[in-house]
């Protein structure tokens, strides 16, 4: 049953989901229209409206697509990363961060069960975007991101932003039959949770990170 949520509760619950995503229930096709749709009323540069959205389903494609996602995950691991070991961070902080990267390696080991991928694509190769245009290119995608990822959580379902992928671009790209000159941002796998009693989650204060007219 989806949540009955107001609008901050919406923001403030909408998690990264992987150890609760629901890896044997099946996501009805319409639903992910939906969320769609809704998503592509967030803005985008220009209103260029470049996105384009890769729904992968093909318990086969999603296989190949995962093994190389686990390549990327596992090398990235066993160099530290996603690592609690941070010696500015407190025990609770540390806490949360092992909690994090245990996560994150379940869903890398478990990323071909997860019964739809959807991968977020923009018009444009990122390649040939200078420094200084990177922040607007990828602007035109996120918060088309975000906007799916509320509607998720909207309707009982959840996601987590991944990248790892891209290491593989190339590859994917192939399979997937996607054209030159369109770059690849966010591959976002999606299932129904298990449960829906996300809360907001431990952040830093505030006041540690806002600055007000300087820095």
């Amino acid at each position: 049953m989806a949540p009955e949520l107001t609008p901050d509760e919406l923001l403030t619950t909408t998690r990264s989901v992987r150890r609760r995503l629901d890896l044997d229930r099946p996501v009805e096709p319409e639903i992910i229209r939906e969320c769609l749709r809704i998503a592509l009323q967030a803005p985008s540069g220009s209103n260029a409206q470049g996105w384009h959205w890769i729904v992968i389903t093909d318990p086969e494609v999603r296989a190949r697509i995962a093994e190389y996602y686990l390549r990327v995950a596992s090398a990235y691991f066993e160099t530290g990363g996603a690592t609690a070991n941070n010696a500015e961070y407190s025990p609770e902080r540390q806490a949360v961060q092992t909690r994090v990267h245990g996560s994150a390696r379940y869903l890398a080991e478990n990323m071909h069960r997860v019964p739809v991928l959807v991968l977020g694509c923009l018009v444009g190769d990122v390649a040939k975007v200078p420094a200084d245009g990177q922040a607007g290119f990828w602007g035109s995608l996120l918060p088309a991101a975000w906007s799916f990822m509320l509607a998720l959580r909207a309707r009982g379902l959840g996601s987590a932003w991944t990248t790892l992928h891209l290491s593989y671009a190339d590859e994917v790209a192939q399979l997937l039959g996607i054209p030159p000159g369109v770059s690849q941002g966010v591959l976002l796998p999606v299932a129904y949770t298990l449960g829906t009693d996300f809360r907001p989650a431990a952040r830093e204060p505030l006041e540690t990170v806002l600055h007000w007219d300087r820095w």
